[in-house]
């Protein structure tokens, strides 16, 4: 019986996907091109491009109009004239949907038209950037009581300087932070620049 045992657990082991390890600071930034929307019209976000403003606060998401994602979002919405201040920019990423993202870039509840959020609904942007991502539960909903179909990226912040070496790194499970937190650490790293 024991050895039906140890054989399930080595199982279970080997089978379980490990988790990646994020980019650290120091690290260069993936660049990417994404589809996203500003104040609900639609815009190109290439974050080379970006960088040559300054730095950029990419922060990823798991899913618009959820609890503390819309928080995020309003914060960010709330202190972007500190970041344009401070010469820099932010950018949301999550795997919502285009159309999701037109309404919510605009809803001055949450992103305000101050940001712009783009659709890794493939992921590809969240993998380069070594982020977990999993499929939502089943019968999950947003506030607004639409299932949740799209990947669910998790929770990272990444502040990348105009030399496209990551400043800051964030994550709210790894380092126990909350959605306002991203804001301000982010807001403290580019006010040093």
């Amino acid at each position: 019986m024991k050895k039906h045992i140890l054989i399930a657990v080595l199982a279970a082991a080997f089978c379980a996907s490990p988790a990646l390890a994020a980019l650290k600071v120091g690290d260069t930034a993936p660049d990417f091109t994404a589809k996203g929307s500003l104040g609900g019209k639609d815009v190109n976000f290439n974050l080379k491009t970006a960088l040559k403003k300054g730095p950029v606060v990419v922060y990823f998401y798991p899913s618009a109009y959820t609890g503390g994602c819309d928080l995020q979002a309003r914060t960010f919405a709330e202190e972007a004239d500190k970041f344009t201040a401070a010469g820099a920019s932010i950018v949301g990423v999550s795997g919502d949907t285009l159309d999701r993202l037109q309404k919510y870039s605009a809803d001055p509840k949450f992103c305000a038209g101050k940001f712009t959020v783009t659709s890794d609904a493939d992921t590809k942007v969240a993998a380069s950037y070594n982020l977990n991502v999993r499929q939502p539960g089943p019968g999950a909903k947003d506030n607004q009581g639409n299932p949740l179909t799209h990947a669910i990226i998790e929770r990272h912040t990444y502040v990348v300087g105009k030399d496209g070496k990551i400043l800051a790194s964030m994550n709210s499970t790894a380092d126990g932070i909350s959605p306002v937190e991203h804001v301000e650490k982010s807001l403290a790293v580019v006010s040093k620049k």
